[in-house]
């Protein structure tokens, strides 16, 4: 992690603060910080900003806010944050049904690294996973933290559909597919919970970058109850907005 952060021009629209040259935990979570603080300004010709691994791109309005004035506000917001403390911490417990029909890859993962499924799922449950950014498709956290005993490589050949909800692992990674797509990550199990919700209001994501994430293992029949409850819910919310 840097001493102090660089700033990294992206364009005539977009700011990069930069916090180390690694994935490192403790710059991400400084750059999540500055990511509260500045959203919290509400900066006039701000537009978006968007965490990664290791940096905080600023996106903006060149005719509202000029570069100058944007990385004064930066510097200023920086001196007066909380720098590398961890905020109020919020979890997410995701429900899966680990192996079988869930999780096809759960034999490659066995195989790799010499652990019973049991054994796999009991790890793989034990640990509270950091999600560090959102990415590749809507709603897909990158989480770390998990048991190194379970790293395996991605599949040589990517799927070209893996159903939403998907829990894979790949090298030192886990996480889980948002959205119907292709992927290339070993497949464990699979949440009934929605992870990308497009008509969910002001929060489509269910994991939100600096969140840390508790995976559960849970049978094919809560499975099912748990994905009908979450159904209904979203059904019902829908409605309420439709006739609001």
């Amino acid at each position: 992690m840097y001493d102090s952060p660089k700033f990294l021009s992206s364009g005539d629209s977009c700011l990069v603060v930069e916090f180390s040259d690694d994935i490192d935990m403790a710059a991400n979570i400084r750059l999540q910080n500055l990511k509260r603080v500045l959203a919290g300004k509400k900066i006039r010709g701000a537009r978006e900003f968007v965490p990664t691994y290791r940096s905080l791109s600023i996106h903006h309005d060149p005719t509202k806010l000029s570069r100058q004035t944007l990385e004064k506000i930066i510097k200023e917001a920086l001196e007066n944050s909380d720098g590398g403390e961890e905020p109020d911490k919020r979890t997410v417990y995701l429900p899966v049904a680990y192996g079988g029909e869930y999780g096809p890859d759960m034999d490659n993962v066995s195989a790799h690294t010499g652990l019973s499924e049991s054994e796999i799922i009991k790890r793989h449950t034990s640990r509270e996973y950091y999600c560090y950014m959102l990415g590749f498709t809507p709603g897909f956290g990158y989480l770390g933290g998990m048991d190194e005993t379970l790293e395996t490589p991605r599949l040589k050949t990517p799927r070209i559909l893996i159903p939403a909800g998907s829990v894979g692992i790949a090298g030192k990674q886990t996480g889980a597919y948002s959205i119907d797509g292709p992927g290339g990550w070993q497949l464990i199990g699979r949440t009934p919970m929605p992870l990308f919700d497009p008509d969910c209001g002001e929060k489509p994501t269910l994991i939100d970058p600096g969140d840390w994430v508790v995976f559960r293992s849970v049978t094919a029949g809560e499975y099912d109850a748990i994905k009908k409850d979450a159904e209904m819910r979203r059904n019902s919310a829908l409605e309420k907005r439709r006739a609001g």
